[in-house]
């Protein structure tokens, strides 16, 4: 039977990670291993200079999952260190509630969960949701839940590429209304950030980074132009950062010393 570990960057009580895991019971057993706490925004984290605490927590209709202390990178890492004994065939990171496109993949600690399995040589699904800037009211998980399954279930049938972060993102949108799936490149991402300077009550300034969202260059084959298309972006990352392009142009450099 396949054994999957879901983890996420919202905490361990998030809805998304819940909505997630009624999905992936489909496929096999599930393992749940999930911040304590929300970690959005945290990167590609690893604690090596304080020990990590894990409890068990039980979530809605008597699921029990594992909560860290630690980032959602350090989920995974205990978990295939040894914390959870049985071997991981696929670890799956989210739902996030939010898009993780373009230069946002460095940021996501949904992300970089994925990520930490694909080093460990455990095929990483990222998993994160399009959903409107300041929704008001409780998100509806459930489409992308079952497109989820999907996904994962296509590639436990025709195999994980390795090395390889499979980022999925889906449009916030009800299940008839989502028009496929589209294999895509990162798109640009378009930072909007402030810095915003304020004074404490003692009179000394404090900073936050600030700014409207996010926006993006609406292109076709991007992930960003798939998801404003209404199609679901799956976008294979590799971990493999370096520039072969560049490389080759750098070695026609003459040093001379």
């Amino acid at each position: 039977m396949t054994h999957i570990l879901v983890t996420n960057d919202d905490g361990v009580n998030a809805p998304g990670l819940l909505a997630l895991v009624n999905e992936m019971l489909r496929l096999g057993e599930v393992t749940i291993l999930a911040p304590d706490r929300n970690w959005s925004a945290s990167g590609h984290v690893k604690t090596m200079h304080r020990p990590l605490r894990v409890k068990e927590v039980q979530l809605e209709g008597g699921i029990m999952a594992i909560a860290s202390d630690g980032a959602p990178s350090d989920c995974v890492t205990l978990a295939r260190l040894g914390l959870v004994e049985k071997k991981i065939d696929v670890v799956v990171s989210g739902i996030n509630p939010n898009a993780n496109i373009g230069h946002d993949v460095t940021y996501s600690g949904t992300v970089t969960a994925a990520m930490e399995a694909v080093i460990g040589g455990i095929p990483g699904v990222a998993v994160s949701l399009d959903s409107p800037e300041n929704h008001l009211g409780v998100l509806d998980y459930h489409p992308a839940a079952r497109i989820t399954r999907e996904v994962v279930s296509k590639f436990l049938e025709i195999g994980f590429p390795e090395e390889t972060v499979i980022n999925t993102n889906i449009p916030y949108l009800p299940d008839g209304e989502i028009k496929g799936i589209q294999f895509t490149r990162q798109g640009l991402r378009l930072y909007r950030e402030q810095l915003l300077k304020r004074d404490d009550p003692r009179g000394r300034p404090y900073y936050w980074i600030g700014g409207d969202a996010p926006t993006g260059v609406r292109e076709d084959g991007t992930d960003f132009g798939a998801l404003k298309s209404g199609y679901v972006s799956i976008t294979p990352i590799q971990l493999d950062l370096t520039s072969y392009q560049v490389m080759d142009a750098l070695q026609e450099i003459s040093w001379e010393r």
